[in-house]
């Protein structure tokens, strides 16, 4: 088993062998034009994300800068927006749900390295998949750990940091992230916290 092998596999790998600098450095010239793109090169865009990504839904933004370690190991669903400053370390699979949104600087980490520092100075990393589920609002500076679920329909407080999967339905936040409360049907008449929608097509 070479090291990209082992990378997908979930095992310790080394990311300087078997191709996956190259690997790398293909993507990192695909983002490098994504990110130079102007603000009305939205087709050009769209066309960039579609070869950085492995799998990319309809109705997707994503607002430069963006970050990521190779593309094709993230899959995103329909109508995701994500914010300014997105960071995807994808040396394992990154899934997003449909109707989600990320607000700006949140970063999902599916890469990790040992804790001792002799077993770190090997160069030893690893990769655990990233899931976050339909209809999630990830808030602003949200870093999301390796092998960490977020459930469909979940609310992540700005600043938290998630090192534990996230069941669907709650408002979480915190770092380390907890579960907060449920979110209820109550809160369907609230755009933020108490204030209820003056308006009556949300």
């Amino acid at each position: 088993m070479n090291q990209k092998e082992r990378m997908l596999a979930g095992l310790p790998y080394r990311a300087n062998q078997d191709g996956l600098p190259e690997e790398q450095l293909k993507n990192k010239q695909k983002i490098y034009d994504y990110n130079a793109c102007r603000p009305d090169e939205t087709a050009k865009m769209a066309l960039l994300l579609t070869e950085i990504l492995g799998k990319c839904g309809k109705n997707v933004v994503i607002l430069p800068p963006f970050r990521c370690d190779y593309g094709k190991h993230i899959e995103i669903g329909d109508n995701v927006f994500i914010n300014y400053n997105c960071v995807i370390l994808d040396v394992a699979r990154v899934t997003v749900g449909d109707n989600t949104m990320f607000g700006p600087n949140v970063c999902l980490a599916a890469a990790g390295h040992p804790v001792h520092p002799l077993s770190r100075r090997s160069g030893y990393e690893y990769g655990a998949p990233v899931t976050i589920g339909k209809d999630v609002w990830l808030g602003a500076g949200v870093i999301v750990n390796p092998g960490v679920s977020i459930g469909d329909g979940s609310v992540i407080g700005a600043g938290s940091v998630v090192t534990k999967d996230v069941p669907p339905g709650v408002i979480a936040a915190g770092s380390p992230c907890r579960v907060l409360r449920a979110i209820t049907e109550e809160d369907r008449a609230c755009y933020y916290k108490n204030k209820r929608f003056d308006v009556s097509d949300f």
